[in-house]
């Protein structure tokens, strides 16, 4: 009689369906080095989209300061416009007003030896002298006028003669125009110049103005 040990064999079979069980578990523990793999590669995706951003913000960020720094300049560069404007016109207008001074300046020169001419003559003229007419030409003077004695006339015609602005006058004639009262005329002519002949012309007018008056003091005696 044969007898089969199924007990055995049983478990010989569980023992042989262990095993690939087993197999199978070591098997199944392969994912888990893929996954750590997978988590690397999404860390250094993290890490480079962190230091993307972070690269974008600083750039961004020097933009807008280089932005900024444009902007400045810009607001600078226009206000130094405006005040090399301003510079400009103020320059347009400090040459016109020169040139009206000047011009004004050119004017009261022009003016100034008529002034000087009559300012004289009116100096040298004695009393008991006047004029009628007075005609200035280049550099020449022709005076007619009348006094009531010669003596004032001869005069006028020494301080003329001493005046440090005029030359030796010519005195063409010294008639009488009138006997009631006793009155002379004269005709006169000489040159002048707007600079005086110096210091002792100057003297000479000091001593001419001093026999001025002891003339006139004789003259009313």
């Amino acid at each position: 009689m044969i007898k089969i040990n199924l007990v055995r064999e049983g478990r010989a079979v569980r023992g042989a369906g262990a095993a690939p069980a087993a197999a199978t578990v070591s098997v199944a523990g392969a994912p888990g080095a893929s996954n750590v793999n997978n988590i690397f590669i999404i860390g250094l995706c993290v890490l480079g989209i962190v230091a993307g951003l972070g690269w974008w913000y600083w750039e961004k960020r020097e933009l807008d300061n280089l932005k900024q720094v444009v902007d400045e300049r810009t607001i600078q560069a226009q206000k130094l416009e405006a005040i090399i404007k301003e510079v400009d016109e103020y320059q347009k207008r400090k040459e016109n007003l020169q040139t009206r001074i000047d011009l004004i300046n050119q004017l009261k020169q022009n003016q100034k030896g008529p002034v000087r001419i009559m300012d004289q003559i009116s100096r040298d003229l004695p009393d008991l002298v006047w004029l009628d007419t007075m005609e200035v030409g280049t550099g020449t003077i022709k005076l007619t006028g009348r006094g009531l004695n010669q003596n004032a006339i001869a005069l006028f015609i020494e301080n003329i003669k001493n005046d440090p602005y005029f030359e030796e006058p010519a005195v063409t004639r010294v008639p009488q125009v009138s006997s009631n009262p006793t009155v002379y005329g004269f005709d006169m002519s000489f040159g002048f110049t707007y600079q005086p002949r110096g210091a002792a012309g100057a003297a000479a007018d000091t001593t001419t103005t001093d026999t001025t008056s002891t003339t006139t003091t004789t003259g009313t005696e």
